[in-house]
């Protein structure tokens, strides 16, 4: 961790040096103009301010002045009054007036702020009567993240400043030729996808009032080749939960840049005098070593958080696919015990507690306990979950009502919609508007009664459509949109929950993996990865979220044989290797299972618990195999390299006989290390020796040979699975 401030002899130039966690960042300032990035990425040592001016960015900024056809320099806000003709950091007018900002720079402070090396900035537009105030943050894990705060100095009487846009813009290196997101729809989200970056904008925009199944996730671009191990990326994610903006341009003068920022509606952000607006965090990684090396620095970023869950993560076994609506005392109390017989910790009550809640059409939003389902309340179920030595969780979705409700009888202004007319139903039900003090307060009082009353330490949150006319009906904000007020409503009640009730975790769930961003994270334990439970698709689903969060945060069950999703069928042993990756739990009726299902259930519970220190605090590996496409081999090595745990999948058959060999890439190349193959369950039909054993070697071999020239694969059929574990031979 090392900031420092240099000056270039004899003029207004210097700069500012942020170097943490192998990189570095340079803000460059000369005379008034705000802070330009004129350098981020693998730390290069103390440099002087020779080496600063050297930089090519600083060489552009130097120029700009005498050089117009190069194009004005990418600031921290960049503006069309400055020159620059690409997307502007801010865009907004105060009734068509002061629509062109120019800020003048007032204060810089370099300082430490824990372990990161923070740059603070101040700045003035007089004439539009706006102040600028930013921060970027250098963790000590090299992530860097960026938020602005704007606020309007106009005296009383003049209009409003309406914001438009206002977004973080970050410079990137020129040469970058390809850029690469995420994509996917309801159960199959975080797709990755990759294309040519040209001359112009790549641009993806989430309009749904919440983060999307097919939200960008991180930006990255990088160069030619880059993939999971290798090339140079930078990339951005947006910590914001509603609607969003992710873009990567080039311009004609070479100037290439990656950016985020929430989208506002138009007068969703009117600043009168003194209001401020404060904008989500952008966090934006650089890596030298691929997308894992991107993740593995977001991931230590969160797990260094204050909140990140410290405890082992519970197995958990959640009701929704053994049950659905059916429920009872008496069918959930066998389920449970089942669940602790084969060594879960908590049980999650999910839909249909509630009201008249006994299908999706229904009793959304009365959340008071059905007493014709639970004649005397949900404490003897939960009593009966604690008595077999499991924690209690619970099921809502407190954003969301059935117009077939007694809340939207008795309170239709909290439904949100334009007033006079009501928005589209999607699956039986609104939006109910929690920014108004009284919903609110509602949902407040009705959860926070529930969780203390049953001794809730679970919470999974739903949020199962998106917003449609997102406009307040009723309240102070009456006819005005709504999606950053409901957002941050929502980030507030579920603050105010943990507050009232320390060790309470929520999971964010929202249609499946629908609100998956470092916004929501920053009040949540973990996310729901997809409704999608198929171990093929969730091979693909979880390695793409944990591109940006660590596995210990992304719910991850066995579930029945047939999937409910896909209809597809598969093995007890491929479901099993696929759900060792993340935090653990079932979502299977295991009341109808097989005493071998249930040995080799238990005998699974009994692995990821001995596993989880391992999967939990590890470093994601996901070598790639351009020959093999077919196949899918990740795993999770230790800090320390001691000890790693692989899985090889095979979803598709291969042109060729053989199969690519494994190179388990992530180890000590010096150490020794004895590999053996885990078997879980059984495939039908499959002999030992069939071709689904792993060649391992026998005794201890190099780290330098299984990444270098890595194992015999062994053949798989589609819809197999092997699992590895790797020893020092020391440990």
């Amino acid at each position: 961790m090392t900031a420092t401030e240099s000056r270039a002899p004899g003029t207004d130039r210097r700069w500012y040096c942020l170097r943490n966690g192998g990189v570095m960042v340079v803000a460059e300032v000369n005379g008034t103009q705000l802070p330009a990035v004129v350098y981020w990425g693998a730390d290069l040592g103390e440099l002087s301010p020779a080496d600063l001016a050297a930089l090519p960015l600083a060489g552009r900024l130097a120029l700009a002045g005498t050089a117009p056809d190069r194009g004005a320099p990418l600031t921290v806000l960049p503006t069309r009054a400055e020159g620059w003709s690409g997307w502007p950091g801010l865009a907004g007018s105060r009734q068509g007036r002061a629509s062109q900002p120019l800020f003048r720079l007032g204060e810089v402070l370099l300082e430490v702020h824990g372990r990161a090396d923070v740059l603070r900035y101040r700045a003035d537009d007089d004439a539009a009567a706006l102040h600028l105030e930013g921060e970027l943050h250098l963790s000590a894990h090299g992530v860097l993240q960026h938020r602005q705060s704007l606020t309007s100095t106009a005296g009383p009487g003049e209009p409003p400043y309406e914001v438009e846009h206002f977004m973080t813009l970050l410079p990137v290196p020129d040469e970058v030729p390809e850029v690469m997101d995420f994509a996917g729809r309801w159960a199959n989200e975080a797709q990755a996808q990759k294309r040519e970056l040209g001359q112009g904008t790549w641009l993806r925009e989430q309009r749904r009032g919440r983060t999307g199944p097919d939200t960008p996730l991180l930006l990255t671009v990088g160069t030619a080749g880059f993939g999971h191990r290798q090339g140079e990326i930078w990339g951005a994610h947006l910590g914001w939960s509603g609607d969003q903006r992710y873009l990567a341009q080039r311009l004609n003068t070479g100037a290439t840049l990656i950016g985020a920022g929430e989208i506002l509606a138009p007068g969703e952000v009117r600043l009168g005098p003194g209001e401020t607006i404060t904008t989500p965090w952008v966090y934006a990684v650089y890596s030298e070593r691929g997308l894992d090396g991107a993740s593995a620095r977001l991931h230590a970023l969160l797990r260094d958080r204050p909140n990140h869950p410290r405890q082992a993560r519970p197995v958990l076994l959640n009701t929704w696919e053994a049950v659905y609506f059916g429920q009872s005392f008496d069918r959930l109390a066998e389920l449970a015990d089942v669940a602790a017989e084969v060594g879960a910790e908590r049980f999650v009550i999910d839909d249909g507690w509630f009201g008249s809640r006994r299908d999706d059409r229904s009793g959304l939003g009365d959340w008071t306990v059905a007493r014709e389902v639970w004649p005397d309340g949900l404490r003897p179920i939960a009593d009966h979950v604690r008595s077999r030595g499991m924690q209690f969780g619970l099921w809502f979705e407190p954003e969301m009502v059935n117009p077939d409700s007694d809340l939207a009888r008795a309170h239709p202004g909290w439904v949100l919609g334009t007033p006079g007319r009501m928005p589209t139903e999607q699956r039986h039900q609104q939006v109910l508007d929690v920014s108004i003090p009284e919903a609110y307060d509602y949902l407040l009082g009705q959860i926070s009664s529930l969780v203390d009353e049953c001794g809730i330490e679970f919470i999974k949150w739903d949020h199962n459509r998106d917003l449609f006319d997102p406009v307040h009906r009723s309240g102070p904000r009456e006819g005005l949109p709504a999606v950053r007020d409901q957002t941050m409503a929502t980030y507030a009640l579920m603050d105010e929950l943990r507050r009232r009730h320390p060790g309470l975790e929520i999971e964010s769930c929202s249609s499946g993996g629908s609100r998956v961003d470092l916004g929501v994270l920053e009040r949540t334990d973990r996310v729901w990865a997809s409704d999608c439970i198929d171990p093929i698709e969730r091979v693909r689903i979880v390695q793409g979220l944990a591109t940006l969060i660590p596995l210990e945060l992304i719910g991850s069950h066995v579930a029945s044989g047939r999937s409910a999703v896909t209809g597809r069928q598969h093995d007890l042993s491929l479901r099993l290797v696929v759900a060792l990756f993340g935090h653990h739990g079932i979502e299977w009726d295991i009341t109808g299972t097989s005493p071998e299902e249930r040995r080799a259930l238990a005998e699974w519970v009994s692995l990821a618990k001995s596993l989880r220190p391992l999967l939990h605090s590890g470093e994601l590996v996901r070598p790639d195999r351009p020959r093999d496409p077919g196949t899918h081999l990740w795993g999770v090595v230790a800090r320390d390299r001691n000890e790693a745990v692989f899985a090889l999948v095979r979803s598709a058959t291969s042109p060729y006989w053989g199969t690519t060999p494994l190179r388990l890439e992530g180890l000590d190349p010096a150490a020794r290390y004895v590999v053996r193959q885990v078997r879980l369950g059984a495939s039908p039909g499959l002999r030992h020796g069939d071709g689904t054993e792993a060649q391992v070697p026998e005794g201890a071999v190099s780290g330098a040979l299984l990444m270098g020239a890595g194992l015999q694969a062994p053949y798989l059929n589609p819809d197999q699975a092997v699992l590895l574990q790797v020893k020092a031979e020391q440990a």
